[in-house]
Order: C-alpha cells, then structure tokens, then sequence
C-alpha cells in the first residue's frame, strides 16, 4: 500500500470569514460549511482543500496552540492569463482583502502576485507571460 497526496488541511480562527475568502477565489464550499466546525471544498485534479475551526482542532487535540510568527506554507492559483491575476488582485483587494505582493512580472516568466488569507496564509496568484519558455 502506498499512500497517495489528497487534501490539504489549514486551520481557520474564523471559519466563515475563511470560507468567504476561499469562495470569493472560485473554490466551491458547499452552503453552511461558514458554520462548521470542518469543511471540504473538491479542487480540480481530485485534490481537496480542508479547513477546520481551532475550537473542532481542540475537540480531538485540547492542547493544540495556534502557530506564532510568519505563515510557513502558500497556496498557488494558476490562472488564465497576467490581466486574470491584475483582475482577481484587484478585486480581492477591493473587497478588503490584504496584498502580499502586488502583481509584478517575476524574472522566472510569470506575471505573480500574492494575497495573504484571513489568518496570513500567503495565496499566490500567477499566470505564464506571452513568451516565457519559448
């Protein structure tokens, strides 16, 4: 038997405020999930995102403390095209939501920007520039 990657797990402070945040980025929380102590959005490829309350985290690990200091782990959307991420930046951001980076066009071809979640997650966006890897 071999174990196979499936899900990723994060812990939310605020559960809906997370579920919001994943929402308004295009992943498909099912309705009510902002009131659960667990919640599982399917993304493409088979893999899921996880995100569990710290008082559900607490129910089965009483001990568990939030992390301190800096996010030690990012997530990375791809999306169609460098005006794709100006466009979901900007409206992330309008919306209130905090900036990592501003978009920009990184030396390794891609147009990036980062977003940095409810509880300071780093969540990048980018995008293949016109030409890069040719």
């Amino acid at each position: 038997m071999t174990p196979r990657f499936d899900a990723i797990g994060m812990v939310a402070s605020d559960m809906a405020a997370s579920v919001t945040f994943y929402r308004r980025l295009g992943l498909d929380f099912p309705e009510g999930s902002e009131k659960q102590p667990h919640a599982e959005a399917q993304l493409p490829g088979g893999l899921r995102l996880m995100l569990d309350s710290e008082e559900g985290i607490r129910e089965f690990a009483p001990e568990w403390q939030p992390p301190s200091g800096g996010g030690r782990m990012s997530l990375a959307l791809l999306c169609e095209s460098p005006a794709e991420v100006d466009s979901v930046y900007e409206e992330m951001v309008g919306a209130g939501y905090d900036s990592g980076l501003k978009p920009w066009d990184a030396d390794w071809g891609q147009r990036y920007a980062s977003l940095l979640d409810p509880d300071g997650n780093d969540v990048g966006l980018f995008a293949p520039l016109p030409g890069a890897g040719e």
